[in-house]
């Protein structure tokens, strides 16, 4: 039994039929642990020591997916009295985001994910660590250089904002659409943004695959279909989920990138998967648990949620 510390979004956005936060702070509560959550203003360093003003959380009753709420009062607290904090805010990685992994960085306990891979993993640009899994993606400003990465790209190609998230502002340029300027304007904000130019890859009609890596090993996958008429997949845009296997090449991608992450102190994270490709890497507070479990009938010992914990404590133990 141990304390642990839920960084998190206000309790009211956690969605009890959908988030994995909140399957993971109920898997907590059933094995004995006593969960605590903060949100980002209540995270601060007084001295060389972080302190959380944390209160106890739990859901609303006994009933299935009652809503998660406050169970007391706030408490400050050193981060240290925590046996794991579990960096579980939602993007965007904005200023107020990074200054927290800078409080997690002096939190003297076990942190996860690690609160440097938070910062330094941007989720569409640390998969360059891996050309050979990856389509042609470019981080591009201007307008002339969107474009000829257009021409490069053979006139098809997606744009999406850097530090975009849950399938916000993703666009598709085309050679010959006559919005193409409106579309690049859009996607730069008028040049004023870096944007992510990729690949388009004809197999994202059918879906992309989340896959959730524990300790750097797969541990289920969920393929998201785009709703009809849709560009996007991801669930916060409409996108259904299937139940999946994954592939050979899957299973190869998971092999290279997986260790790679683990050794980073990424515990738990989400790779998007579309056709032969790996499309982004997600390592700030990743989702998919529900939908897996759902899907797959999971249980008890064999749910997402409990297969986390069985890392986390792991790692407590050791």
């Amino acid at each position: 039994m141990a304390d642990v510390l839920f960084v998190l979004d206000p309790l009211a956005l956690i969605n009890p039929r959908a988030d994995t936060s909140y399957v993971m702070i109920t898997e907590a509560l059933r094995r004995g642990h006593r969960p605590f959550y903060v949100t980002l203003d209540g995270l601060s360093v007084s001295g060389s020591v972080a302190w959380a003003r944390a209160r106890p959380l739990g859901p609303a009753s006994e009933e299935p997916l009652a809503a998660m709420v406050d169970r007391g009062e706030a408490q400050a607290r050193p981060l240290s009295s925590f046996a794991v904090v579990l960096m579980r805010k939602d993007p965007p990685v904005d200023p107020s985001f990074i200054a927290a992994t800078w409080i997690l960085d002096r939190a003297g306990t076990l942190v996860l994910n690690h609160p440097g891979g938070l910062r330094d993993l941007n989720e569409k640009l640390s998969m360059l660590e891996f050309p050979k899994l990856i389509p042609d993606t470019r981080l591009l400003r201007t307008i002339p250089d969107l474009r000829a990465a257009l021409d490069d790209m053979g006139g098809k190609m997606i744009v999406k904002p850097l530090l975009g998230y849950g399938g916000r502002e993703i666009l598709q340029a085309k050679r010959g659409d006559p919005n193409l300027s409106t579309v690049l304007e859009i996607a730069t904000a008028d040049e004023t943004r870096w944007t992510v130019a990729q690949q388009f890859i004809p197999e994202a009609s059918e879906g992309d695959k989340r896959i959730l890596l524990i300790e750097g090993e797969p541990v289920g996958a969920v393929l998201r279909v785009p709703a009809a008429g849709e560009l996007r997949d991801n669930f916060h845009a409409g996108g259904q989920g299937v139940a999946t296997e994954l592939t050979d090449r899957e299973w190869y991608i998971c092999s290279i990138v997986g260790p790679w992450l683990r050794d980073r102190g990424q515990l738990f994270v989400g790779l998007d998967v579309i056709g032969p490709y790996l499309t982004e890497i997600n390592v700030t507070s990743p989702t998919g648990m529900q939908e897996i479990n759902r899907l797959g009938k999971l249980e008890g010992d064999a749910t997402m949620q409990a297969k986390f914990w069985d890392a986390v404590d792991a790692r407590l133990s050791a």
